[in-house]
This record gives structure tokens, C-alpha cells and sequence, in this order.
């Protein structure tokens, strides 16, 4: 039996639901690699950090090629970092939804490729993206944002079916709002008209979203593979 510890890779680790993740990953013994735009606070012996840009080609090969040379392989990778923005399309600047592409979809591309290319030399990984429930419930204000993780939600589809003969499940979860900086500038009363859409009225909690990519992740789970699991009852 394989006693070894598991290798993580948590994209947006500094904080948020990425720092909660890689907290209690940690703590379950496994090896995190996390990365973000600036420096962390965090220290632990099993805890690598990378400052980076995840639309960053360069940058990301370069990350998944030190995974590699540290740890040799790499088990479960979470495309957690991702931006949101509320923004009426008429007042949208092309700026933004640059910015929003290239970390929501880009990132996720760009990670996904990189390390999928390692998992395939061992015939098994799992990576597990972020959408949103703003794709399904077709948000007003977030047309950017929505669209943006509408295309993570197509890529997971597709790369399940391209990787699935090389051992490697692809699925996301899709959080309702979480209280992380993502939503502190979102107006309540827009989140109440979210939740009232819900048919679990309440606000996501990390812990939710640890549930779900806890059952991807499981061994168990080699055969769920494709698929998007939205919390509190939308879908």
C-alpha cells in the first residue's frame, strides 16, 4: 500500500477558499504547492508558494516544471484563483474582460495543460475546476464573469473526454456566493435576488465547497468525470 502524501497544486492559495483549502489539506498531511499574485503569509514545511500571474505561460510552465523536479508528480490539481466583477455590459470596459478570461478561463487552461501533461506519465489525476452558479441563473451585471466561467465549464466537459484514457477525471464545482473578497463589493441587495433564486436560501460556506471536491477527489470517484455540481439546489 501507497503511504505516501498526496501532491496538491491550489492555484489563489493566499486566501480566500484557495487559502482554506490548502489550510486543511495541509493538515491532512498531503503536500500543497499554492501560488497568487503577491507573497503569502503562510509557512509549513509541506507548503511550496509561488508568485505569479496563472495567464502567464511562461510563468506556469515554469511552476509545474519545479513541481516536477521536487516532487516528481503531482495527484490532484484545484483551478481555484478566478476574479469576479458586476458591471452592467454597457459600461464593461475591454480591460476588464480581458482581465477576467485570462484568470477565470486562461489560468485554468494553462494549468490543466501543464499538469495534466504529468499526471499522464503515472496514468491518474485529478483536476478540479471553479465555475459559478452565475452561468446557470444567467446573472444580470455579470455577463463577463459568467461568461468567463461558462467557458471553464465547456473546457472541463471537453478535457474530461481528451484525458479520460490517460487515467485523469476533470470535474468543477460551482459555488454559490461565498463570503470572500469576490462579493464584498457586490450591493446585499443584489444577493439577496441571488439567493432568493436558491433553493437552499443561505450564503455558501467554505465548507461546502470542501464537500464537493472532496468527492471528486476521493478514489472512489475514478468514474465521475465530467461533470459540474452547483451548490444550493441550482442547477
Amino acid at each position: 500500500m501507497n503511504n505516501r502524501p498526496r501532491v496538491i497544486v491550489i492555484t489563489g492559495s493566499r486566501k480566500g477558499i484557495g487559502r482554506f483549502l490548502t489550510e486543511h489539506y495541509l493538515e491532512s498531511g498531503d503536500i500543497v504547492v499554492g501560488c497568487s499574485r503577491s507573497k503569502t503569509d503562510l509557512e509549513h514545511d509541506k507548503y511550496t508558494h509561488f508568485i505569479l500571474d496563472v495567464s502567464d505561460e511562461i510563468a506556469v510552465k515554469r511552476m509545474v516544471s519545479s513541481v516536477r523536479k521536487l516532487f516528481s508528480t503531482i495527484d490532484i490539481l484545484i483551478n481555484n484563483a478566478g476574479m469576479a466583477s458586476m458591471n452592467h455590459f454597457l459600461l464593461t470596459p475591454k480591460a476588464t474582460v480581458e482581465k477576467l478570461f485570462s484568470t477565470n478561463f486562461t489560468g485554468t487552461f494553462l494549468f490543466s495543460r501543464e499538469v495534466a501533461k504529468l499526471m499522464s506519465k503515472k496514468k491518474k489525476g485529478k483536476i478540479v475546476n471553479f465555475s459559478t452558479v452565475a452561468v446557470p441563473l444567467n446573472l444580470e451585471g455579470e455577463a463577463v464573469y459568467a461568461a468567463s466561467k461558462s467557458a471553464v465549464v465547456s473546457l472541463t466537459k471537453i478535457l474530461a473526454k481528451e484525458v479520460g484514457e490517460m487515467g485523469i477525471t476533470v470535474n468543477a464545482v460551482g459555488p454559490t456566493p461565498v463570503y470572500t473578497d469576490l462579493i464584498k463589493t457586490v450591493p446585499k441587495n443584489k444577493i439577496g435576488e441571488l439567493l432568493n433564486q436558491q433553493a437552499i436560501k443561505r450564503l455558501g460556506t467554505f465548507e461546502d465547497v470542501l464537500n464537493v471536491i472532496e468527492f471528486f477527489i476521493n478514489p472512489k470517484s475514478e468514474f465521475i468525470t465530467g461533470q459540474v455540481v452547483y451548490l444550493g439546489g441550482v442547477s
